[in-house]
């Protein structure tokens, strides 16, 4: 078993440690909608459509004509359905995946297909690159001309700097 941080000799600093080991280590990124939130909201509109499709029977005086029935069994069976398709969504599937490469100084945009392999659907070198800015809360990578090509989601400080270690040198950072 080998440790992932170099050896320190006598006039090597922690610092300088870290930044080795950051860019020896390919860095991963997920990117994700925040899906937790829409499956509330998605779960609470069936729950209500799913209490409207009931509620449409307790309208008072309403049952007497049979043409207004009919047209609120259609309303109700409808709004039931959408109900449960609502209520039984759940978390799609992995989406993109950014990785940073060290060795190779590139980044590459994976997609996993219908069988879970990962395909590449973006690749460049940091090279290619116009400039990154870092957040504290993305990382934004932009074109040569200055158009912004990807933001992605960062979700540690150590992601960051990480990613500025990686970077220096090879792209511009903007502050």
């Amino acid at each position: 078993m080998t440790d992932q941080i170099p050896p320190q000799g006598p006039g090597v600093s922690g610092a300088a440690a870290f930044g080795a080991a950051a860019r020896a280590a390919p860095l991963s990124l997920q990117l994700e909608a925040n899906w937790k939130l829409r499956l509330i909201l998605l779960r609470l509109l069936g729950a209500a459509m799913i209490l409207g499709s009931t509620g449409l029977w307790l309208v008072p005086g309403a049952g007497a004509d049979p043409e207004m029935n009919l047209l609120r069994m259609g309303v109700s069976v409808a709004f039931l359905l959408a109900g449960l398709v609502l209520m039984t969504v759940h978390e799609p599937g992995s989406g993109p995946e950014a990785c940073f490469d060290p060795v190779r100084r590139e980044l590459r945009l994976l997609q996993r297909d219908g069988k879970g392999r990962p395909r590449t659907v973006l690749h460049r070198s940091y090279e290619s690159l116009g400039a990154v800015r870092l957040t504290a809360a993305s990382v934004q990578l932009y074109e040569t001309d200055g158009s912004l090509l990807i933001e992605l989601p960062l979700q540690t400080a150590a992601m960051r700097s990480q990613l500025r270690d990686q970077f220096s040198g090879a792209v511009r950072i903007l502050t």
